[in-house]
């Protein structure tokens, strides 16, 4: 709709720059610029390189997102920014962008959480968000279980990663079996020649034990130690690496832990809406094992397209414009850039 506010929003949390325009639930333009084939010979994201990434791109990141949708910064109505949580050096490039931006065209700005922004971009791809929903983010740096009662005011966090998160764990194993980073394509690639069934790794925090203490959080440190345990017991009796079926065995023991404690929040909680989001929703094996696992319980499973779930503008936005609709109250000009942000924290 045309008098529906258009909403700009800025994403670089961690080595991607992203500017994404909305209007509504509408996508009008998601330019990206990314910086992971630098930091794939260090095997991981350096944040410095990150950083000076960052600062090459927005601004032609920008002018690209704005050309896409047909608009200038005039006639944007609000800025919206992640700012937090993240590497602090690439948040502060996001924010100081966005404040340039914001008074130089006289815009409101809103300070995002990242996490929650993975929930939002869900609006693009299927409309509104039923309240309440369940949510699990699934990225390189956060595995977390939500209840959403209200995005626009907060969230409440059921669970969360207690060591690795299962993206960390993914570019791990992938290291272990020779694969490039990022590890999580590569695997998933790997996995679809594989028997997910042909070595049975640990699933963490499942045991009962460990469920009364930890029902919803996470721990996939335990699963990468006993893959790197029998990659190196094969090699040290010479025998070769069957790198497809552990690929696929890891995968399996990641998704069926993954998908087991969300549908097990859903059935607890009475909700039938589960939301899936982050870098690893965009997995094929744990977006199939959810539909097939969610269908048997009645719960519906809101996934966005793989595009939309690494970090991207276009998250940012969507998050933007929910709170611009709920009348939510933009953030002073002196916003910070939060590192550690907490999940409670939907915008500053």
């Amino acid at each position: 709709m045309a008098d529906e506010p258009l909403i700009l929003g800025i994403e670089t949390s961690c080595d991607e720059t992203g500017v994404g325009i909305v209007r509504g639930h509408t996508l009008l333009a998601d330019a990206l610029a990314s910086s992971v084939e630098e930091h794939a010979r260090f095997g991981g994201v350096v944040p410095e390189v990150a950083s000076r990434a960052h600062l090459e791109a927005i601004v032609p990141t920008m002018d690209r997102a704005l050309r896409e949708a047909g608009v200038t910064i005039a006639d944007v109505d609000a800025i919206a920014v992640t700012s937090g949580p993240g590497l602090a050096g690439a948040l502060l490039v996001g924010v100081a962008a966005a404040k340039g931006y914001a008074v130089a065209a006289e815009k409101p700005v809103y300070g995002v959480n990242h996490l929650a922004a993975h929930v939002a971009v869900d609006t693009l791809e299927h409309g509104p968000l039923p309240e309440p929903a369940i949510a699990l983010l699934v990225s390189g740096g956060h595995s977390s279980l939500l209840r959403v009662d209200d995005l626009a005011r907060g969230v409440v966090p059921l669970g969360a990663t207690i060591d690795d998160a299962a993206g960390e764990a993914f570019d791990k194993v992938a290291r272990l079996l020779g694969l490039p980073f990022p590890g999580g394509p590569y695997i998933d690639r790997e996995a679809r020649a594989g028997d997910p069934a042909s070595i049975v790794f640990p699933r963490g925090l499942t045991a009962a034990k460990d469920l009364a203490a930890h029902r919803y959080d996470f721990s996939f440190s335990g699963l990468k130690t006993a893959v790197a345990r029998w990659v190196e017991a094969r090699q040290r009796v010479g025998e070769p690496v069957p790198v497809a079926d552990v690929a696929a065995s890891f995968q399996e023991a990641v998704c069926d832990v993954l998908v087991g404690k969300a549908l097990d929040a859903c059935r607890t909680s009475g909700i039938d809406t589960l939301v899936i989001g982050g870098g690893v929703a965009a997995n094929s094996r744990l977006r199939a094992m959810a539909e097939q696992r969610a269908a048997r319980h009645g719960v519906r499973v809101r996934t966005p397209r793989p595009k939309l779930c690494t970090d991207n503008g276009a998250m940012v936005a969507a998050l933007g414009s929910h709170l611009v609709a709920a009348g939510v109250a933009p953030s002073r000009l002196d916003l910070p850039a939060d590192s550690a942000m907490p999940l409670t924290v939907v915008s500053v």
